[in-house]
């Protein structure tokens, strides 16, 4: 319906990141693609087992600490289903939050010997890239190639080099169908049942839903990370902060100037 919009930038402020998209047309797209195939072989890594798996994550140190809603992450969890999750603690529900999803969906790479799932590490950016990666049970719709990138500025980068068919048409019956950036932070508390046991509660405080008609062949969405309030070092700057967030300072965690949301980000 809607063809003209799919080429033109589009801009959205999500409190913690500005989101632009860049349809085909515009040259922007291109630009943000990182060519990996090009790369230092090096700093390329295609990981085996992700790339003749279905449904398998795993576990990558990055080079540098990348800034995740204002949290330095060293290590990040590359998972077959197009999605890498950014949380400290592998659980049964990797999907539902604390992820960078360029298209998370039912990819299953170990379907031709053609798909890959490599990563990319030069110390100011580190890429994943799905490459020619095919949807369980939707084979004959073609296979899919696009990429995340998380810079070491904070801006996260999806490239979409080939999709096949309508991202509305995936079926999330299976395996969840999103695009898009979600933080969480995890409580643990002591049992009731068993008291020498902790049961984990995660509490998803924010999520970035991308327009999944909007992911389409050679488009690309920039996320620019806004300020947040752990960029203050000090009580002073914290309590007279002008951000949107309400700041305050924590002497208890090592002395963190925290917004409401990021009390506890990790295992408490």
């Amino acid at each position: 319906e809607d063809r003209l919009e799919d080429t033109r930038q589009t801009e959205d402020n999500h409190s913690y990141y500005v989101s632009r998209l860049y349809g085909p047309s515009e040259p922007r797209s291109r630009e943000l693609w990182v060519d990996v195939a090009e790369a230092n072989r090096s700093q390329v890594k295609v990981h085996r087992i992700l790339s003749n798996t279905h449904r398998q994550a795993s576990r990558v140190v990055l080079s540098f600490d990348f800034p995740f809603y204002g949290h330095p992450l060293r290590q990040i969890t590359i998972a077959t289903g197009g999605f890498i999750f950014m949380g400290d603690v592998i659980h049964r529900m990797l999907t539902a939050t604390q992820y960078v999803a360029p298209l998370m969906a039912n990819f299953n790479p170990g379907y031709s010997d053609n798909s890959t799932v490599a990563y990319f590490d030069n110390g100011t950016v580190f890429v994943v890239q799905w490459d020619h990666v095919y949807l369980q049970g939707r084979e004959d719709r073609g296979s899919f190639t696009f990429q995340a990138a998380l810079h070491r500025d904070g801006r996260i980068v999806f490239g979409y080099k080939e999709i096949p068919m309508s991202v509305l048409e995936i079926s999330s019956s299976q395996h969840p169908v999103k695009a898009g950036l979600s933080d969480a932070f995890m409580i643990l508390n002591p049992s009731p049942d068993v008291p020498e046991s902790r049961r984990r509660t995660i509490f998803e405080y924010h999520r970035v839903e991308l327009d999944a008609g909007k992911v389409t062949s050679m488009s690309a969405v920039e996320f620019t990370p806004l300020p947040t309030c752990l960029q203050h070092r000090s009580c002073d700057a914290c309590m007279s902060s002008d951000l949107t967030f309400n700041c305050s300072w924590c002497h208890v965690l090592q002395s963190l100037c925290l917004d409401e949301n990021t009390t506890s980000r990790g295992p408490s």
